[in-house]
This record gives structure tokens, C-alpha cells and sequence, in this order.
């Protein structure tokens, strides 16, 4: 909290305004409680902040308006299109200001993201929040700040009068697709996993890309059970020849799919987002998780990134022990024994064909980093070297420099990057140490970029199969050939 001090208005020339027919000005929301979120969609604190603002306006649909700020980190996060993206994979309905200048961060003095304004009915700052508040707290802090100005006369409550001017994405078999990963088929025949993101869902399909099966109500939802059961933004997966695993994003939460009976279980995570993970063995089911982004899974062995508390975490399956492999809960780029490393929001897992480690993105550094599985747990950063440092420079790893990666795949002896905000693949020659990337000569439909690709899987050496995130599809990479196509979406 601080003094109170007239707020600026955000009736900028140029800004751009998403989710409303005409921009707003404060004039505009007089009489009402003004939250500005000031967030970025790169931010897995940012994304966890979200559901508790939609609670609130739930709660008060008249007497207080959010008004998210977007103030990009990245250069990409700054192209009004990438965030008309973000605002439907997240299904943000309040209004939202892109501010790729940081014009209005700097006129509110906002130093930290997520923060969260409070702007009183008459116009005034009444106080700020840095970082992921309390769902709970908040509430009640909301609840408080209102009696208060009914009592003092100041509210005066009535809706926006701007009708949504929302768009909306075109409808397909895929919304915003996450991991893609092999499954294991003992009837022959080649099977893939595909997280389809946006519809909720997980679907299984053949080696031409068509559908085999889909699982979800496509629903928003946290339930198990069979055809109702319900998932909620699922981000990542894996599959082995018993089940699915599921890394169920946004319900905090892994998810199990029997092949068999087709009936759906929570492995770990109670449906809220946990705190940081303690070490020691413990019980998987009823360990709170955070923002569960992707899953491998060998001999009885889940290994998930749990990219909202900046750790990689390993499930027992057979003895359901869950255990932390590295990171402290700090967010930041330091090696050494995983306990004691720092990482920053891991996306992107790929266990290395020998099993002796396992590789992953840290999105938020830009980097690629490696878990020994056997030198006593130790994290080495292949490309990556701070929370700030990013770029699209290929050459010998420690110059090399990517842009919020999200994916990876190992490739005899090479690792595929998914480099998300690029909207490129880049491949790391292991032995070499020497970044390289991947552009196919042909592409089908000529003319489509791949835009924010969230995941990748290695079918041998010559064919990749690409998830192209923003463009609701999987792409056929043909190394052989030099070429891509849509093969699914």
C-alpha cells in the first residue's frame, strides 16, 4: 500500500484495447473499484492470478471493473496479434490494455509481474500488490474495500456499457495444442498423444492423424471417472503402454487415463495451486502441484515439470511417492546439485534415449538444461544465461540464445527445441555443442509461420512431428524431403 495519489488515466492515443468495442478512459468507471492487472502472457504467475480476478468479478459485476495491463517481457509478447492469441488460449473476458512501451507500467510505478492497482470510485490509487496474491485474502480485501465505500456514499455501481468485442478463434479438431508425444501400441501401428489445450481435451490419434479417441467433456473441469470426466487447459502428456499421464495445467494437477477401462484419476493435486514442493518422499495423491506443464514417463518412473514453482519432480507409480529431483522454488538460472539449483519455469521435458538424463526448457530464461539421472542429480545449462537474456542467434551453445522455448525432443544424438516465441525449431548437436536451425524448404500451405509451437516429437531421424500452437494444428516435418504440411487440425 501507498499514498494516495490521483491515478493517471490510461486513455492513451495508441494503445490498443482487447475485449471492448472503445477504449475506456477513467471518467468512463467513475463509481466503481478499478483493478489494474498488470501481467504478461510468458508469466505462469501472471496466467495463476487470473482465475481469483474472474472470481471477483463474478462476485461484483457491477461495483468493480478488472482491466488487465499487458506489459510484454519478451519482443514477441509485444505484436498485438500474439497477444490476441494469448487473451483466447487463456479465455481472458475482462478488458485489456497492450502497452508494449510500458507506458502506463512507468506512469503506476509497477516494478513486478503480476501487480496488482487498485484505483478508488473517485479516482484515486488506494494501493498496489506485487506478485500472486491470495485468492481467499484478496476476496475478503475486496469485500472490506467496498462496504467501506457504500458506507462513505462514493460507489456508484452499473456495468460497462461496451459490449465485448471479443474474437474468437475458428473452430477445428485442435484449440491451441500443447505436447505431442509417441504411445505405445501393442496392436501395431503407430499412435500419438496430442494435449488439445483449448478444447480441454486428450486426444489419441492414428500415424495419418486421425482421431482414434478423445478423453474430456471439453468442459473446463476437475473430475474423474469416465465419459464425464473433465480436465482443464491440459498443457502436457505422456504414455506408456498401461496409460496416459496427464500434466492437467491450470487444474494444478496429474492425471492418469487407463488404456483399458478408459477411466480417468488424479495421481497428485487437489484442483488449487500448490506452493513450492518440499523435499523428501511423500505422497503423490494430495500433494498440491503448480501449473504442471509436461510429463515423461519411463520404467515406472513419471518425471513432470511443475513450472509454477520452478521445480522437476519424479512420481514412484508403483509406490505413488512423490519426489523433488531439482529446484529450490527460487526462480532464477544456477547450476549444480538439483536440490540446490535454480530454475525458471520448466515447459519442455525430454528424457535422453540412454536414460541417464533428462533434458528440459526453462521458458522464462530462454534456456535448455540437463538433469543427470545418475551423476547425483546435477542441472548444467546447455543455452541460457539470465531471467532477461534471450535472443535468435544460432552458432556454439554458450553464444547461441532462443526465445522463450517450450518443447523439446531427442534426436540421435541431437536435441529439437520447439523455440516458441521464435517461431522456429532449433537443433542442438550434442557432441558439437552447436546450435543450428531447422527452416524446411516447402511448407503446406505455403506462406503459414509456425506460430508459438508448444511441442515436438522425433518419429526416427527424418521425420518430426511439430505442435503449431497459435495455428490449431500439427505440422509433418520431413527432414529427408525438406518439407512440412498440416497433418492433423
Amino acid at each position: 500500500m501507498f499514498g494516495i495519489t490521483r491515478a493517471p488515466d490510461f486513455d492513451h492515443p495508441g494503445l490498443i484495447w482487447f475485449n471492448v468495442a472503445t477504449p475506456l478512459s477513467l471518467g468512463d468507471l467513475r463509481g466503481r473499484l478499478v483493478i489494474l492487472d498488470f501481467w504478461t502472457f510468458c508469466c505462469v504467475n501472471c496466467l495463476h492470478t487470473l482465475p481469483t480476478l474472474r472470481r471477483i468479478e463474478a462476485a461484483h459485476p457491477s461495483e468493480v471493473v478488472v482491466i488487465g495491463v499487458h506489459s510484454p517481457k519478451f519482443a514477441h509478447e509485444c505484436a498485438p496479434d500474439a497477444l490476441a492469441s494469448a487473451i483466447l488460449h487463456y479465455d481472458i473476458r475482462h478488458p485489456v490494455i497492450h502497452d508494449p512501451h510500458t507506458v502506463l507500467w512507468e506512469e503506476y510505478c509497477v516494478r513486478a509481474w503480476p501487480s496488482l492497482v487498485f484505483i478508488s470510485p473517485d479516482g484515486m490509487v488506494i494501493g498496489q500488490m506485487a506478485g500472486e496474491p491470495n485468492p481467499d485474502l484478496l476476496m475478503r480485501g475486496i469485500g472490506a474495500m467496498l462496504e467501506q465505500f457504500w458506507g462513505e456514499g462514493h460507489l456508484s455501481p452499473a456495468p460497462l456499457l461496451d459490449a465485448p468485442a471479443a474474437v474468437t478463434a475458428a473452430p477445428g479438431a485442435l484449440r491451441f495444442p500443447g505436447k505431442i508425444k509417441p504411445c505405445p501400441n501393442a496392436h501395431g501401428g503407430k499412435l500419438w498423444a496430442i494435449a488439445d489445450s483449448g478444447h480441454h481435451q486428450i486426444v489419441l490419434v492414428d500415424d495419418a492423424g486421425m482421431e482414434v479417441k478423445r478423453w474430456g467433456s471439453g468442459e473446463a473441469g476437475f473430475r474423474d471417472g469416465g465419459a464425464d470426466a473433465s480436465f482443464n487447459g491440459p498443457e502436457g502428456l505422456a504414455c506408456d503402454h498401461v496409460a496416459l499421464y496427464v500434466a492437467d495445467t491450470r487444474n494444478h494437477a496429474i492425471r492418469r487415463i487407463d488404456r483399458v477401462t478408459g477411466e480417468v484419476s488424479t495421481l497428485a493435486g487437489v484442483g488449487l495451486r500448490g506452493d513450492i514442493l518440499p523435499p523428501g518422499k511423500r505422497v503423490a495423491a494430495g500433494m498440491a502441484l503448480a501449473s504442471p506443464w509436461d510429463l515423461e514417463v519411463r520404467a515406472g518412473q513419471l518425471y513432470f515439470a511443475n513450472a509454477g514453482s520452478h521445480q522437476i519432480g519424479r512420481i514412484d507409480l508403483a509406490r505413488g511417492r512423490l519426489q523433488v529431483l531439482a529446484g529450490t522454488g527460487e526462480e532464477g538460472i544456477v547450476d549444480g546439485p538439483g536440490p540446490q539449483a535454480l530454475l525458471a519455469q520448466p515447459s519442455g521435458l525430454a528424457l535422453a534415449p540412454q536414460g541417464d538424463a533428462l533434458y528440459f526448457t526453462d521458458a522464462e530464461t530462454s534456456s535448455v538444461r540437463r538433469l543427470s539421472l545418475t551423476d547425483a542429480g546435477r542441472v548444467t545449462t546447455l543455452i541460457g544465461t539470465g531471467l532477461f537474456d534471450y535472443g535468435d542467434a544460432d552458432g556454439p551453445c554458450e553464444q547461441a540464445s532462443l526465445q522463450h522455448p517450450m518443447g523439446l525432443a531427442a534426436l540421435d544424438g541431437r536435441l529439437v527445441v520447439a523455440d516458441s516465441y521464435n517461431g522456429a525449431l532449433r537443433v542442438i548437436d550434442l557432441a558439437q555443442g552447436i546450435v543450428s536451425t531447422l527452416s524446411p524448404a516447402g511448407t503446406d500451405p505455403p506462406g503459414l509461420a509456425w506460430s508459438e509451437p508448444a511441442g515436438i516429437a522425433a518419429d526416427g531421424p527424418d521425420r518430426l512431428l511439430l505442435s503449431d500452437t497459435n495455428n490449431h494444428r500439427i505440422v509433418e516435418i520431413r527432414l529427408d524431403h525438406g518439407s512440412s504440411r498440416t497433418w492433423m487440425g
